[in-house]
């Protein structure tokens, strides 16, 4: 049996002692400040203070035994085959030293801020430090032993690394030729600060491979692990000599087992004994002392672990006698020749430095990680000249001074180059719990020391004139007199004697010696263990460190160069023929170089500044594509009516010479922008169109002005002018493109204004002059509006609760002098100033002629409006469409008065519905056979609508209702006046005013006690709700209304957000508390918490999204009770809103980072490496900013998701979805990229284990599942057998249905047309029943691609071209889809949102003529729209349910908004003419269906009151809404309301587009 690596079962009663990360073991009790970890000694004084005042000294006095270097850095050696505890816990803990303010060393400066860095040696942290029964425990990582592991290694693999591949009884030389190691070019993990000297980090592989990580600190050090590395070779070529027949592994072994053996022998019992010294010294002081007791065998029972305080105290007595420097001679030839320091030794940094060159020996603190160069250079070819000088050098003097190359000038990290050994030595004791001096020298039952003379008497000579006592005055003063206060490491030091350690440390050192020897079981002496013959036993008790030393430089003579001891000098030695020139001191020598600092974060300021603003631009520029990609169409765009443009006033000046255009832009706003407008000058008038020229915007007839002027701007606006006619409202503000344009349309109005001989003026103004006198139509408007506010304050006295200013009668007077004109009249009224409504109106309110309407007209018409009674409203009408004046209405007259009104809301009427119209009014009065009607007719026929028309106003938003006496009003909604409504009973009709946005309508409906059996008792009326006054009494009533409707919402929302806050918070409070001295929090503090929590929340969020997104399984659950509890239809709202979580945590994320990975750069590769495990880099190179950005997966992979984030969002917005989805569809599929990096992301192991799995497994699987079932039928081919082009934008498709498809009416499809792109899908509803062989749809062109689509099935465009095929994916489900599972089902349809509702409706009439029993009993369908022309392809559909509804299920009812702003005389005419064409063809004079049509919003709350009592069996109700939000909304508020009383409920279902 071999001895083991790693020092396992060496005790096979105890395995475990002895291994290698085996705990230090304690001879002292713990003395953590806290019992259990925290360091002790806090009352102590300053370890750097105690190492300037006890441990400073003039070096250059030699042993007093004549201890050799070789002996000092022989034990060196014997440290490192024993103990290695210096590598820092893990996560690092700091412990600095602070540094005294003024420092000469570190200080200089006097800033007081100065600290040495120190950290805390790992420990055993599974086991030890949680409480004072089990104190922390620090670790020895390689084994207690004296088992070669400098040589071979702490393990199997490591041993297998130095040895050849062939010949592996050898260890691998350098180059083969033995003499060296082999460099380490396989990359073992040796240790490699920078090297002071140079202050710059260097690669490993200029080291030898070593079986100690340290073995090349130094080249004193490096020459003992080349030594053993030859004897290791010697022994295995004399064993394959004496034994031919074994085999190269047994070699090896007997090889390694001699060489341990030696190495056991010499350290034992030829360097321990003279390294303690004589008992003499201590014996003379009446101390303790034992010499070294003879081998008696193996003892398992004694534990040979290293104790802490001969680590941390003890053993670092050789200390004391470490030179400042070491010397190198040549062979013995008659004479001794020392060799100097050469420029290579000294480094590179001194060759121009004189003063450094040519000096004896090497310095000790510039050899520090410079062995290697300090070796090899000088065409050394051997170690021999550095063992003869050491073995010639005689060792520092035995006591409490230590040479500045360790007590301030021993190797440091980077930030620290140069540290105080002896003050490291005193925090490392403090760091493992040691006591006092004297608590330690109770504990070994040594007496206590009451005075700091007692601890050497030898030392402290009571002369006041010496230095010895200066040394006991500065000892007392440090520690304050209180001698329980000093150190064990400063007690121990100065017990030193001149024959060794004192009393304490050598008995400390001693016990640990024997017990290393006493409880290994391989020890070369235990026969019992086998592994030595006794003839190779007495090799070994005869082999000398000389004897080692020879076999290992053969080129030594062994009669002249080296003495008998190479362990000590002694003059009577007859072999010791080269002694010292001299003993080295430090002032002989080259000088240390000074200590260094260093910033981490230098050469990441470039990378770092430019990663993260390249986010910035990167995002700056993803949006700049997108409006160069939207602004490239309208560029095209405007190109293409450019050119139409230059030919049409090509055209127009070949034909007119007198007709002048210009490309202007009007300034409307003078601070908010422009509008680009074409100008025109014709026939002396001046004519603003818009661009295209279509549409003319304004008019100015310069030859009705009396004064024009012409402003023009001289600096940098030249461009720029104003043009003022005294007959026009405002000024005509222009910008041209260039001065010249400008000055051409100039000198072409004057031209006009010559000619016609109106007077004119032009001025020249710079242009903040001229925008300030300016009066552009913003401007105009704003005094409009107070013109119009000063009328109704004057004619209706108006109040409106003091919040908002009233006018009195002189501000009123401001605008006595301000005239309308009839665009502004037209304007005002919401119509067209071309409308023959405005021109009799605005001709019968021109009392005067002027052609304008002043302040006193337009009060007094509206006087009349809202005062008169309905025989001066009549009387109004007739005057104003009697429009010869003869004092009757022709028929033709009756007709344009009537269809001047139906223009209003752009009814089309035919000719003959008209006719039979006007026939119906005249033959129920009997004036079917006269050609004209007087006032007095006309008045008779108005009088049957007498109530309307008392109740009807011009005024928009204003309609005056008397009730108890008072008088109350209604105000345009943007005044934000309280409303009222009532009810007169009249004649068993009941007549209803109620206001809806900005106007009023009226309805009629019969008294329910006088309605027949068979009468429906539903009504449909147009209304709206009350409101109280007052902000906060709106805003109660919308968050209860917003509760109300969206309940099941907010609670999913709200679960969902109490979980994502539980994910985030458990993350946070764990790397805030229960990691709070692991990871990245320990070096960038709790911005890791938040960034941690935000990282578990963006996993969750992401991982969330994709459950959104399975359409499939959403459908299928729709269709359980779970609907009844999950608000499926909500899932898109609800992606939308997780989305938008996710962005912000990854902007928490990524800004938290941004930080961190700051931090991580300002670190030192030390704490980094124990930081970060598993990111192996070189050790001589610093990871900056960008390796952990761009050189690692979890850096690399974070930059590629936040650009895809950045792509992804910004092309996700509303406004980019709208105009360029075919990028939202291209962006959004980069969806599946961001999953895999998001993947290789936490895979890095950067800060903790990856486990987005555990978020994303599950949802992965659902949304591949589901996406696996839409490919399965998305990719097949659809025919398309008819496509239509349907007013309003519509685009009707018919294709072919799939076999296997089967769907209900309501639901919705993805489609995607292979002309356009094959991937790119969109969802439309079905107009098509179940029943029907083909599928529909109707399509409205809104956006780009439907445009496009639009275009792509243009019969003109296709001709004779076969349809192009098309892609589908569905169906999926929405709610209203759950239409026939309700008695009575209520559709309302907005604008396009009226299609899942055709389906509906063709499928309800389908199952009542099939007689399929189904629950729907009655469907009322409601269909808003702006005018009937605008969806005309829906009455078709309508017409034909209709037609089929033979048993009267459906009650439809229009409603068609697009009308001026308010319940006046125009809307209560269309009210006079839909009733009556209703009543006398039973079908709508504006549609042609048998559906009612009103005019105005529909009010919701009434009709379903009204429902309850139509059908009092019916105790649920279906709603199904679909249109925009503002309708839906409302919907929701009226069910909601309903909801809360007694009686039947109202479930309501809505999609909005």
């Amino acid at each position: 049996e071999y001895p083991p690596y790693d020092g396992w079962y060496n005790n096979r009663a105890h395995p475990e002692w002895g291994t290698v990360d085996g705990p230090l073991t304690r001879s002292l009790p713990s003395h953590y400040a806290d019992g259990t970890y925290a360091p002790s000694g806090g009352e102590r004084p300053n370890p750097r203070t105690i190492s300037q005042n006890t441990m400073a000294g003039n070096t250059g006095m030699g042993s007093s035994t004549n201890r050799t270097a070789l002996l000092v850095f022989f034990g060196q050696q014997v440290v490192e085959e024993i103990l290695d505890a210096q590598r820092p816990g893990c996560p690092p803990e700091y412990f600095n030293i602070k540094i005294p303010k003024g420092d000469p060393l570190y200080d200089a400066n006097g800033t007081g801020e100065v600290e040495i860095p120190f950290l805390r040696s790992r420990y055993d942290m599974s086991s030890t430090g949680y409480s004072p029964n089990n104190p922390r425990q620090q670790l020895n990582e390689i084994t207690p032993f004296i088992d070669g592991g400098l040589t071979y290694g702490i393990n199997k693999a490591w041993s297998d690394a130095l040895r050849l591949l062939k010949k592996n009884w050898e260890l691998a030389s350098y180059k083969g030729e033995g003499k060296f190691p082999i460099e380490n070019s396989l990359g073992l993990p040796l240790a490699n600060p920078p090297p002071p000297r140079d202050h710059e980090l260097k690669s490993a592989t200029r080291f030898f491979r070593l079986g100690n990580p340290r073995g090349n600190e130094n080249p004193f050090l490096l020459a003992f692990g080349m030594l053993w590395f030859r004897h290791h070779n010697w022994l295995a070529r004399y064993l394959r000599d004496q034994h031919g027949n074994w085999s190269d592994e047994k070699v090896y072994n007997e090889a390694r087992v001699l060489n341990i053996a030696v190495h056991q022998k010499i350290i034992m019992y030829d360097w321990l004994p003279l390294f303690l010294g004589e008992c003499s010294g201590i014996l003379g002081l009446n101390g303790t002392c034992e010499p070294l007791p003879n081998y008696t065998g193996y003892k398992s029972a004694i534990h040979p672990g290293i104790t802490h305080v001969f680590q941390s105290a003890a053993m670092r007595i050789g200390h004391t006698l470490v030179p400042p420097g070491v010397f190198r001679r040549s062979k013995y030839n008659t004479e001794c020749t020392f060799i100097n320091t050469t420029l290579k030794t000294a480094g590179e940094r001194h060759a121009f430095q004189e003063a450094h060159v040519n000096k004896p020996g090497l310095r000790t603190c510039n050899t520090y990680w410079n062995s290697v160069v300090s070796d090899m250079s000088d065409f050394q070819s051997d170690i021999d000249k550095l063992l003869m000088g050491m073995a010639s050098q005689i060792a520092e003097k035995e006591d409490n001074i230590i040479t500045p190359d360790l007590r301030g000038s021993v190797f440091g990290p980077l930030d620290f180059s140069r540290r105080d050994l002896m003050a490291l030595n005193i925090q490392r004791g403090r760091d493992h719990g040691l006591p006092d001096y004297n608590t330690a020298r109770e504990s070994f039952g040594l007496k206590k020391r009451v005075s700091f003379e007692e601890i050497n008497p030898v030392l402290f000579q009571n002369n006041a004139n010496n230095v010895p006592f200066q040394l006991l005055q500065d000892l007392n003063d440090t520690h304050g007199g209180d001698i329980s206060k000093m150190d064990v490491w400063t007690g121990g030091l100065l017990e030193t004697l001149p024959t060794g350690p004192g009393e304490l440390f050598r008995l400390i050192i001693r016990d640990q010696f024997l017990r290393i020897r006493d409880g290994d079981r391989f020890w070369f002496e235990n026969t019992k263990n086998g592994l030595l013959t006794p003839s190779e036993l007495e090799f070994v008790r005869n082999t000398t460190i000389r004897d080692v030393i020879l076999r290992t430089n053969p080129n030594l003579d062994p009669n002249f160069d080296i003495q008998q001891n190479p362990f000590q000098w002694l003059s009577s030695d007859p072999l010791a023929l080269c002694p010292q020139p001299m003993q080295l001191n430090e002032t002989d020598m080259e000088e240390c170089t000074s200590p260094k600092t260093f910033d981490y974060f230098t050469g990441s300021e470039w990378s770092y500044a430019l990663t993260f603003a390249s986010f910035g631009l990167f995002t700056l520029g993803s949006k700049a594509l997108l409006k160069h990609y939207l602004k490239t169409e309208k560029y095209q765009l405007r190109k293409k009516i450019k050119k139409w443009l230059k030919k049409m006033f090509k055209n127009s000046e070949q034909k007119n010479t007198a007709i002048g255009t210009s490309t202007t832009m009007e300034c409307i706003f003078l601070k908010q922008g422009n509008h680009k407008h074409s100008i025109q000058l014709k026939q002396c008038k001046i004519h603003l169109t818009t661009a295209s020229g279509r549409q003319n915007l304004r008019t100015i007839d310069l030859t009705k002005s009396k004064d024009v002027l012409i402003s023009t701007a001289y600096n940098r606006g030249r461009n720029t002018m104003f043009l003022r006619a005294d007959k026009d409202t405002h000024d005509l503000v222009l910008k041209f493109n260039d001065a010249e344009e400008r000055d051409s349309f100039i000198a072409r109005c004057i031209n006009f204004l010559h000619a016609n001989n109106v007077p004119h003026k032009v001025n020249d103004m710079s242009l903040k002059q001229l925008m300030e006198k300016a009066s552009t139509s913003q401007m105009r408007d704003e005094v409009l509006q107070k013109f119009f506010k000063a009328a109704l304050s004057v004619s209706l006295k108006l109040e409106d609760g003091g919040k908002y200013e009233v006018l009195n009668n002189k501000e009123a007077r401001k605008f006595i002098h301000i005239e309308l004109s009839k665009k502004e009249f037209a304007d005002y009224l919401k119509l067209k100033p071309t409308s023959m409504f405005v021109d009799q109106m605005f001709t019968t309110a021109d009392t005067d002629g002027s052609g304008s309407i002043s302040f006193r007209e337009f009060l007094d018409i509206m006087v009349l409006f809202t005062k008169g009674s309905p025989k001066d409203k009549a009387k109004l009408m007739f005057d104003m469409y009697d429009l010869d004046k003869s004092g009757e209405l022709s028929m033709k007259e009756f007709k344009v008065m009537l269809r001047s009104m139906m223009d209003m809301v752009n009814a089309s009427v035919a000719t003959e519905q008209m006719d039979e119209l006007v026939n119906t009014m005249l033959t129920t009065h009997g004036y079917q056979n006269k050609e004209s009607l007087t006032l007095n007719d006309f008045q008779i026929i108005m009088n049957k609508y007498s109530n309307e028309l008392s109740e009807a106003s011009i005024v928009p938003g204003v309609t005056l209702l008397k009730s108890c006496g008072f008088l109350i009003f209604f105000l345009n909604p943007s005044w934000k006046v309280q409303y009222v409504r009532r009810k007169v009973q009249e004649q068993g009709r009941q007549f209803v005013i109620m206001p809806k946005s900005s106007y009023c309508h009226l309805v009629f409906r019969k008294s329910p006690a006088k309605l027949p059996r068979n009468k429906s008792r539903v009504e449909i009326k147009v209304n709206k709700k009350v409101f109280k006054a007052g902000k906060i009494n709106s805003w109660i009533m919308a968050l209860e209304n917003y509760i109300q409707n969206y309940r099941l919402q907010i609670f999913w929302l709200t679960l969902y957000l109490l979980v994502l806050a539980g994910i985030f918070i458990e993350r946070a409070y764990f790397y805030s508390v229960e990691r709070e001295f692991a990871g990245l929090r320990r070096i960038a503090g709790y911005g890791v918490s938040i960034t941690r929590g935000a990282a578990s929340a963006m996993m969750f969020t992401y991982s969330s999204l994709l459950v959104t997104m399975c359409r499939n399984t959403i459908t299928a659950l729709r269709e359980t009770f779970l609907h009844l509890y999950i608000p499926f239809d909500s899932a898109i709202i609800m992606h939308r809103i997780i989305a938008w979580l996710a962005l912000t945590f990854t902007a928490m994320h990524i800004l938290g980072h941004s930080l961190n990975i700051y931090s991580i750069s300002t670190q030192t590769p030390g704490d980094l490496t124990c930081l970060f495990r598993d990111y192996w880099r070189p050790s001589h190179e610093l990871p900056k900013f960008h390796y952990w950005c761009w050189q690692t997966i979890t850096g690399i992979t974070g930059v590629l998701l936040t650009l895809v984030v950045i792509v992804m969002y910004t092309f996700a917005s509303d406004y980019s979805r709208r105009r360029v989805f075919q990028w939202f569809w291209w962006t959004h599929n980069l969806g599946y990229i961001f999953y895999f990096f998001m993947v290789l992301h936490g895979s890095g192991f950067l800060v903790q284990d990856p486990f987005f799995y555990y978020f994303f497994l599950g949802p992965a699987i659902l949304y591949t599942l589901d996406k696996l079932y839409s490919l399965s039928r998305s990719k097949c081919e659809i025919s398309v057998v008819y496509a239509e082009l349907l007013p309003s934008d519509v685009t009707h498709l018919e294709f072919k249905r799939p076999v296997s498809f089967n769907y209900k009416a309501g639901q919705w499809v993805r489609i995607a047309c292979l002309s356009q792109s094959p991937n790119e899908y969109h969802p439309f509803t079905l107009t098509s029943a179940p029943h029907e062989e083909t599928l529909k749809v109707h399509i409205r062109a809104v956006g780009p691609w439907t445009m496009n689509l639009r275009n792509i099935y243009n019969p003109d465009v296709l001709r004779d071209s076969p349809y192009p095929k098309l892609y589908l994916d569905g169906p999926f489900g929405e709610g209203h889809q759950d239409w026939y599972k309700y008695d009575v089902a209520v559709l309302v349809g907005g604008g396009i949102g009226v299609t899942p509702f055709a389906a509906i409706l063709k499928d309800l009439v389908n199952m009542a003529q099939s007689g399929v029993r189904i629950q729907c009993k009655k469907v009322y369908f409601m269909w808003v729209t702006r005018d009937q022309k605008q969806y005309e392809w829906l009455t078709d559909i309508i017409q034909e349910v209709e037609t089929k509804d033979l048993n009267d299920l459906v009650d439809t009812h229009i409603f068609i908004t697009q009308f001026p702003e308010k319940f006046d005389l125009r809307t209560t005419m269309l009210y006079i003419c839909e009733r009556q064409f209703q009543k006398v063809a039973g079908k709508s004079l504006f549609t042609g269906l048998r559906a009612v049509t009103h005019f105005g919003r529909p009010e919701f709350k009434s009709f379903f009151v009204s429902l309850t009592e139509e059908h009092p069996q019916v105790d649920k109700f279906g709603v199904f809404s679909c249109g925009p939000p503002p309708m839906t909304n409302e919907v929701d508020k009226t069910c909601s309301k309903l909801n809360k009383y007694e009686g039947p409920s109202f479930l309501h279902h809505f999609e909005n587009f």
